[in-house]
C-alpha cells in the first residue's frame, strides 16, 4: 500500500477532523495516509516525515535540492496543498524524479469569496466603523456602495473569472486585465477587456488575481496606485509580492485611495514593525482566503485523488513538472 504524508494544516480540532476525514477517504482508495503537522516549518522535520513516504502534501513552505536528495529514494509525488508554487525548486524537483502537482481549482470558490468579502467591507468602511463604535465614538462614516460599480480583475484566471461571476450580481461594468487571455475570450465572460493603465484609472474597486513570478514583483507599484481614484480601492488575495508594499503604504497614509484589503503580505507572518498596522484605513487578514471547511475538504480530496491517479500509472491532474520522467 502506497504511503501519503501530510505535512499541512496546523493541530487543532477542525484539522484534525479534516484529517481524519482524509484518512478514511485514502483508505478507501488502498492508500494509507499519515498527518504530520508541520507549523511551523523545520526542513529536516520534513526531511524526517517524508523520506519515509511514497507521496507528500506540503504547504507553501520552500523545498529545493536539499529536501529531494534525501528523500528521492522513496519519495516520488508531492502535491502543493493549494494554488502558489514559487518556493518550490521545480527543477531540482525534476533532476530527483520527483513529480509536483498542485491543487488548481479546488479553493477558487473561497478565494473569490474572500475577495468579494474584502471588496464589500473595504468599500463599506467596516474596518473604520468597528473602531468607532469601539472606542464609544458613533461617527457616521460615509462609504460607496459596491451595487452599480466598475471593478478592476487583474489577472483573469479561474479565480478572477469567479470573482466577475459573483459581482454580476451587484450590476458592476467589470474591466478584466490579462496579457495571457485573448479579448475575444475574456468578453465572452461578459468582462471588457483594458489596459493595465486603463484599469486603475477606471476602476472603483481592483482586487488581483495573479501568480508571483519575477515579471509580477511589485508590478503593482506607484505609478499605478497613483492612477487610482481617490475613492477607489484595492484588494489582495493572491501574492503579497506583486503589490509595492511601501508604495501602497504612502498612498493610504496619504489619502490618495479610499483604502486597501489584504490578505498577503510581502513577508509572512506580518512583522509588527510594519507600517501597514497603523493606518485605519485597510483591512488585513493572515492568508486565509481557503481557510474554510468547504474549500479546505476539496483541496483535501484532490490532493488524495492526484496521489490515486498517479500511483495507478494514469496521468495526473495539474502536474507542474513533466520533465520529471526524464531522470
Amino acid at each position: 500500500m502506497k504511503k501519503i504524508v501530510s505535512l499541512f494544516g496546523e493541530e487543532s480540532d477542525v484539522f484534525t477532523s479534516l484529517n481524519e476525514k482524509a484518512r478514511a477517504y485514502a483508505a478507501s482508495l488502498s492508500l494509507e495516509y499519515v498527518w504530520t503537522p508541520m507549523i511551523p516549518f523545520q526542513e529536516s522535520a520534513a526531511i524526517e516525515a517524508l523520506k519515509d513516504a511514497d507521496a507528500g502534501i506540503i504547504d507553501i513552505d520552500p523545498y529545493g535540492e536539499s529536501i529531494f536528495k534525501e528523500i528521492a529514494d522513496r519519495t516520488k509525488l508531492l502535491v502543493r496543498f493549494g494554488v502558489g508554487f514559487d518556493k518550490v525548486d521545480l527543477a531540482a524537483a525534476s533532476r530527483f524524479g520527483i513529480a509536483v502537482c498542485r491543487t488548481a481549482g479546488a479553493n477558487t470558490l473561497g478565494v473569490a469569496e474572500m475577495a468579494l468579502t474584502l471588496i464589500l467591507t473595504t468599500r463599506r468602511m467596516i474596518a473604520t466603523n468597528q473602531k468607532c463604535v469601539a472606542s464609544g465614538q458613533w461617527t457616521k462614516n460615509v462609504a460607496h456602495e459596491t451595487i452599480g460599480s466598475t471593478l478592476g480583475i487583474v489577472g483573469f484566471g479561474a479565480i478572477g473569472q469567479a470573482v466577475a461571476d459573483l459581482l454580476k450580481g451587484f450590476n458592476c461594468k467589470i474591466l478584466a486585465y490579462d496579457p495571457y487571455l485573448n479579448e475575444a475570450a475574456m468578453r465572452a465572460k461578459g468582462v471588457k477587456p483594458t489596459t493595465l493603465e486603463e484599469l486603475f484609472t477606471t476602476a472603483d474597486a481592483i482586487s488581483l488575481h495573479l501568480p508571483y513570478t519575477t515579471e509580477t514583483h511589485n508590478l503593482i507599484g506607484r505609478k499605478l496606485l497613483e492612477r487610482m481614484k481617490p475613492s477607489s480601492i484595492i484588494v489582495n488575495t493572491s501574492r503579497g509580492n506583486i503589490i509595492d508594499e511601501e508604495a501602497l503604504y504612502e498612498v493610504l497614509a496619504s489619502n490618495k485611495i479610499a483604502g486597501a484589503g489584504l490578505d498577503v503580505f510581502g513577508v509572512e507572518p506580518l512583522p509588527l514593525s510594519s507600517p501597514l498596522l497603523s493606518l485605519e484605513n485597510i483591512v488585513m487578514t493572515p492568508h486565509v482566503s481557503s481557510q474554510t471547511h468547504e474549500s479546505l475538504w476539496r483541496i483535501y480530496e484532490l490532493a488524495i485523488d492526484i496521489a490515486s491517479d498517479f500511483f495507478a500509472g494514469r496521468e495526473p491532474k495539474h502536474l507542474l513538472n513533466p520533465e520529471y520522467r526524464a531522470r
